[in-house]
């Protein structure tokens, strides 16, 4: 009987963090802070000092996801395995999971099989303890702006427009429209109120965007909280929050390194959703790793439609990071359920539901060599995968000039990506890439929205309620609109229905919602039914996880 994940990964033959990081990358001992003995933060100081090779940066995504899975983290731990096998000093660079899906559909984000990072368990679960930093970060903004207006509202909040929710890092959908301060005037004055999941906060957001401390206290000072009745801002740092803030994320802004499987490093830091915020992990863990390898696998969430848009019109434009090549995954039973098929006949030959569900990978392919990238498909393998389904999408890619590597890493680990390393280290080493945002910093954002929505998912163009068109072009006049847009919408089509499969054209994508993140320094378009606190599901995951009388935990995965 195959070993599942979590066993595979208890398993493991883990080295030290300290040794690893001082031979495998050549950090001293005294620049490494040990959470136990196979975790540890890099210091920034030493990290400044640290001039580096400034590896080449490759960038994985995927399709649209479905409920067949993609094993776009698999292929990113196992990508970054076999580039070191093949003699290529690499880093991989990942978001840190979120407890949300962990107890809830998805699972954890640690990868999978023989390609996994390590140790999984404390990973997908508190890690060292930096989202529940951001989450109290977070809180303590909330409950100061509260206390401010129950000690007499100097700075005239206008209660009906307080835009700064609490978090929580969990899917609770009871807690997405909630009154607080009931009970009396002692606890302040009541007022609707709600939570997002922490992956949705803007402290999130700046943590993952920032490039040093400095540079986090301002953007979280710039923070906007709420307005007046005059509608004037109210920011974080006319509460004074910044610095209390920033305190609470001294030690969660420094890079986790960690290892795989097969004692490669990985460096694990920040971790927004892409389907409601921008998919990233920290520029600080992805320069680290540039500094650090040669080569420096990083993945962005969800599928190119999300997370690479985000990751190049936000992260790259924000930092300058250029990737030199990207990898987009997907399985044959993935795209069949794109062409139609039903969950339980996903495993069984269908060419002409493979050849409808493609259209999703060939937008997806398009997209990315849009942005200036080269990239190489990678099939992970099943094995109820025939020749002749691998025949016809390969056939479908070359006619778009796009190579397709079927990878075995799941199974066999950095010998089964062997082929796609190589493919990998081709085309980065091509030079042939020429980053290309979707729209310019001096389109407004209405354009901005219209753009990605037409030219990155098909559509035929944008509406918004009339409350909400008014919002925008009130961002725009009030000088924000030479912001990035970071689109909440649906990841499971490129439509804002996640019934629409394949790559549906000629819709219409409709902004519900408009949020300004100003320390951030985005403006958020919340798209159709997309929700930024998630709920649970009938049997969530969960039901299965537990732990034995020694502390061994079983059903995570």
């Amino acid at each position: 009987m195959a070993r599942s994940d979590i066993e595979i990964a208890q398993a493991a033959q883990l080295k030290p963090i300290l040794q690893l990081g001082q031979d495998r990358l050549g950090i001293p001992a005294h620049a490494l802070e040990p959470y136990g003995h196979y975790k540890a933060k890099i210091d920034l100081s030493w990290l400044d000092q640290h001039p580096g090779p400034q590896g080449k940066l490759i960038l994985v995504t995927a399709i649209s996801p479905t409920p067949a899975g993609e094993g776009k983290t698999t292929t990113t731990v196992g990508l970054g395995d076999a580039l070191n096998r093949i003699g290529k000093r690499t880093v991989i660079a990942l978001r840190e999971p979120s407890l949300g899906p962990v107890f809830g559909m998805k699972g954890g984000a640690a990868g999978g099989g023989y390609a996994q990072v390590v140790p999984m368990e404390d990973i997908n679960l508190h890690f060292t303890g930096d989202f529940s930093a951001i989450a109290l970060a977070h809180n303590l903004l909330s409950a100061l702006i509260d206390n401010h207006i129950h000690h007499g509202n100097a700075l005239g909040f206008d209660v009906r427009r307080i835009t700064w929710k609490r978090v929580v890092d969990m899917n609770d959908r009871a807690l997405r429209d909630i009154v607080v301060s009931l009970g009396g005037p002692g606890n302040g004055f009541p007022r609707q109120d709600g939570f997002d999941i922490v992956v949705a906060s803007e402290v999130m957001a700046i943590f993952c965007l920032a490039t040093s401390r400095k540079d986090l206290k301002e953007r979280l000072g710039n923070i906007i909280v709420g307005y007046t009745r005059e509608q004037t801002p109210i920011r974080a740092k006319d509460l004074q929050a910044q610095g209390a803030m920033a305190a609470l994320l001294k030690d969660a802004i420094k890079p986790n390194l960690v290892q795989t499987l097969e004692n490669n490093p990985a460096i694990i830091h920040g971790g927004p959703f892409a389907n409601i915020a921008h998919g990233c992990n920290t520029i600080t863990a992805t320069q680290a790793a540039l500094k650090l390898g040669e080569y420096v696998v990083t993945e962005a969430g969800f599928g190119a439609d999300l997370g690479a848009e985000k990751f190049i019109d936000i992260k790259c434009r924000k930092s300058g990071l250029r990737p030199d090549a990207a990898v987009v995954v997907a399985t044959l039973r993935a795209l069949k359920h794109h062409g139609g098929v039903a969950a339980q006949d996903l495993n069984t030959p269908d060419l002409a539901a493979l050849d409808r569900g493609m259209a999703n990978l060939q937008r997806h392919v398009d997209n990315l060599r849009n942005f200036g990238l080269p990239c190489v498909v990678s099939i992970n393998h099943f094995t109820s995968d025939t020749a002749e389904e691998l025949a016809l999408l390969k056939q479908r890619m070359q006619e778009r000039g796009v190579p397709v590597v079927v990878a075995r890493h799941w199974a066999d680990g950095s010998a089964g990506a062997e082929d796609l390393a190589r493919e990998v280290v081709k085309l980065a080493e091509s030079g042939t890439a020429q980053l290309k945002f979707a729209y310019a910093d001096e389109d407004t954002l209405w354009e901005k929205m219209r753009k990605i929505a037409t030219q990155t998912y098909g559509a035929a163009d944008i509406s918004a309620d009339a409350s909400v068109k008014a919002k925008i072009d009130k961002l725009q006049a009030d000088g924000f609109g030479h912001y990035p847009v970071c689109v909440a919408k649906t990841q499971y089509s490129f439509s804002t229905d996640p019934k629409l499969r394949a790559a549906p054209s000629g819709h219409v994508v409709n902004v519900r919602e408009v949020r300004l993140s100003a320390g951030a320094e985005f403006v958020v378009m919340v798209c159709g039914d997309i929700m930024t606190m998630p709920g649970l599901p009938k049997e969530p995951a969960s039901l299965r996880i537990d732990v034995d009388d020694n502390g061994k935990i079983s059903g995570l995965f």
